[in-house]
C-alpha cells in the first residue's frame, strides 16, 4: 500500500473579539487570537489543529505569533513528504528537531488526529482508547473584576442552566479584598453552584497560607496553583480543608512525575497544549491516575478546535472527578464553526463525527485572519 503523505501546510493567525474584559492576575485579556493550522494529505484529507494562549505572553513562553513561526520556519518543512498516518512516530521525530514548544507540536499532533481519524471514519476520542462518557461538566470563570457583574453573570448561567460551577480568578488585588470577592459570590449562589478560585501563581507561600483558611471558611472547594513554586505548593498541601490543584507548573509527564513523587497536589488541571498534545496530556493523566491525585479538564481558552480536542481527550479518561473548564469558545463573540457546539445541562456534548467531529466556516474565519496565509509545499 502507498503511504499517506503530507504534501502541504498552512497557518495563520485569527483575531477574535470577547465578550468583555477577561482579568487575571498576570493580564488582562481584550480579545483571543488562534493561531490555525491545516494539514493536507495525499489521500484529499485535511485536518485542523489550533494554538492559543492566556493573554499572548504574559502566561507563558509562547504565543500565537511564535507558534505560527516556529511551524513555518522549522516543523513544516521537516513534516512535508512524511507519513500522515503514523502520528505518534512522526510527533517522536519532530521533538529530536525542536524542543519544548509544546503548544506547537500540540496544534500539530491534533491536526494530524483530526486527519486520521476522518481517514479512518471515527472520532478522535476513538483514538485515544474509546469514549467513556459523551457530555463534561463545565465551569465558568467569572473575570470581570467586579463583584456586582460576577455575581449577575453567575445567575445569568445558573437560569439558563449553561453553568453551575464557578472559577474566580483572583491574586491581582489585596489578600482581603479577594477574599471578601469570593465570599460575597458563594453567599449569593448559594447551594446552587460550587465556587473554586484561580491565583495564577500570584502568591508568596506566606500570602497562600493566610488566604486558603479564609477562602475555605467562605465556601472555596479548590485552589488553583496560589503559588508560583511547586515546592511551595507541596509544602501547601494537606494543611486546609481545601483541594489545591497545580496547573502552570505542569508542562508534560516529566513535571507531572516530580509532582506527583513529591505529594505536590490534590488534582491536575490536564492541558492538552501545556503538556505538549494529546498523547502527552494522556500520559499525564496516567500518571496522576497512578499516585491517586484527582483530575479536572483544563483550558488555555481555546477556540473551538483545541477545545474539542481536549473534549475527546478527556471523554477517555477514566476519572475525571473535577469535571472541566472547557467554556472557550463560550468567551468569544463569532462563530468559527458551520455547527456551533451544544452547551446545555451544565455540560458540554462531545462531538460524534470523525475526527474532531467539527467543520470550519472558512468565511467567517476569513474576515478574522491577520495577513493572509502561509503555505509550506513540498
Amino acid at each position: 500500500m502507498t503511504s499517506v503523505t503530507i504534501e502541504r501546510i498552512e497557518t495563520r493567525l485569527v483575531d477574535l473579539p470577547t465578550i468583555r474584559p477577561h482579568k487575571l492576575s498576570v493580564a488582562t485579556m481584550y480579545g483571543q487570537t488562534l493561531m490555525l493550522v491545516k494539514i493536507y494529505c495525499s489521500d484529499g484529507v485535511t485536518g485542523i489543529g489550533e494554538g492559543t494562549t492566556i493573554a499572548g505572553m504574559a502566561y507563558g513562553p509562547e504565543s500565537p505569533e511564535a507558534m505560527k513561526v516556529a511551524i513555518d520556519t522549522y516543523f513544516a518543512p521537516a513534516m512535508i513528504g512524511q507519513d500522515a498516518t503514523r502520528i505518534q512516530a512522526l510527533m517522536a521525530y519532530l521533538s529530536k528537531l525542536v524542543k519544548v514548544n509544546h503548544f506547537s507540536k500540540s496544534a500539530l499532533e491534533t491536526a494530524l488526529l483530526d486527519a486520521q481519524g476522518k481517514r479512518l471514519g471515527v472520532p478522535v476520542s476513538e483514538l485515544l482508547g474509546g469514549r467513556r462518557r459523551d457530555r463534561l461538566p463545565v465551569a465558568w470563570t467569572l473575570a470581570s473584576g467586579d463583584t456586582a457583574k460576577d455575581i449577575a453573570e453567575a445567575e445569568h448561567m445558573l437560569e439558563v442552566r449553561r453553568h453551575n460551577v464557578f472559577k474566580l480568578k483572583i491574586g491581582a488585588k489585596a489578600l482581603e479584598t479577594d477574599i471578601k470577592h469570593v465570599a460575597e459570590i458563594k453567599k449569593a449562589v448559594g447551594d446552587r453552584a460550587a465556587v473554586r478560585v484561580d491565583v495564577n501563581m500570584a502568591w508568596s507561600e506566606t500570602q497562600a497560607a493566610r488566604a486558603i483558611p479564609a477562602l475555605a471558611d467562605a465556601g472555596c472547594e479548590l485552589v488553583e496553583q496560589p503559588v508560583a513554586s511547586a515546592a511551595a505548593l507541596a509544602r501547601l498541601m494537606r494543611r486546609f480543608p481545601v483541594a489545591l490543584m497545580a496547573d502552570e507548573i505542569l508542562q508534560g509527564p516529566e513535571s507531572a512525575f516530580d509532582i506527583a513523587k513529591n505529594n505536590g497536589a490534590d488534582v491536575f488541571a490536564i492541558k492538552i497544549e501545556q503538556s505538549g498534545g494529546l498523547f502527552a496530556a494522556q500520559r499525564v493523566a496516567a500518571i496522576a491516575d497512578a499516585a491517586g491525585i484527582e483530575l479536572y479538564g483544563g483550558t488555555m481558552l481555546e477556540g473551538a478546535f483545541s477545545t474539542v480536542a481536549s473534549a475527546h481527550l478527556f471523554a477517555s479518561f477514566a476519572n475525571l472527578q473535577w469535571g472541566t473548564e472547557l467554556f472557550g469558545p463560550l468567551l468569544i463573540t463569532e462563530e468559527i464553526l458551520t455547527k456551533p457546539l451544544d452547551y446545555s445541562d451544565f455540560a458540554l456534548t462531545v462531538p460524534s463525527g470523525p475526527g474532531l467531529g467539527i467543520e470550519l466556516d472558512e468565511a467567517n474565519v476569513e474576515r478574522f485572519t491577520r495577513d493572509g496565509l502561509k503555505k509550506v509545499t513540498k
